[in-house]
């Protein structure tokens, strides 16, 4: 037998409005001020968790990204030395992208770098007839001013001013975090 009520006793929605209006209590939809503060601060402090995390791995891939582009440098620092029997000369002091000069920023002609095209560091060269160092040196205004130097020479050796100090020391010389 049909009837007018829902089955098991449970008011249909309509229903329910109206039995809230009769027992007069309005029937709201939406949050209370509460519920709205209280998803605030959690939305804030999972921001204060993750924004530190993202900078952190956003720094170690952009030194990653120097690294990269001090080997990337290293080959065609061997590609130069071997077409012109010397490391010599591979800088480029007039910005012309042509080896022209023994130190300064690495030519275009020997690599092409990503991180200097996205101002995070200025790779640069120091060459002479038997040897090189390259440097991944962060640029005052970029997002890695505050991380350190790296450097890369012709027999692999590698170092990375971890503390700041202008200086390869004890215990910095490796890309190791």
């Amino acid at each position: 037998m049909m009837s007018g009520k829902p089955s098991g006793g449970a008011l249909a929605p309509a229903s329910a409005t109206l039995a809230a209006r009769c027992l007069g209590r309005p029937f709201r939809s939406g949050f209370t001020l509460i519920e709205l503060m209280a998803a605030v601060a959690i939305l804030a402090l999972i921001s204060l968790l993750a924004i530190p995390l993202y900078t952190g791995y956003s720094q170690r891939a952009f030194r990653s990204e120097a690294q990269a582009d001090l080997l990337t440098c290293a080959l065609g620092m061997e590609r130069w030395a071997s077409a012109n029997f010397s490391y010599a000369g591979a800088a480029d002091s007039d910005d012309d992208g042509l080896g022209d000069a023994d130190a300064g920023p690495v030519a275009a002609e020997v690599c092409r770098t990503r991180s200097a095209g996205a101002d995070r560091y200025e790779i640069r060269v120091d060459g002479s007839a038997d040897g090189f160092l390259l440097t991944a040196q962060p640029l005052p205004a970029g997002a890695m001013a505050a991380d350190g130097f790296l450097t890369l020479d012709e027999a692999g050796n590698r170092g990375w001013d971890r503390n700041g100090d202008q200086a390869i020391g004890a215990g910095e010389d490796d890309w190791n975090d």
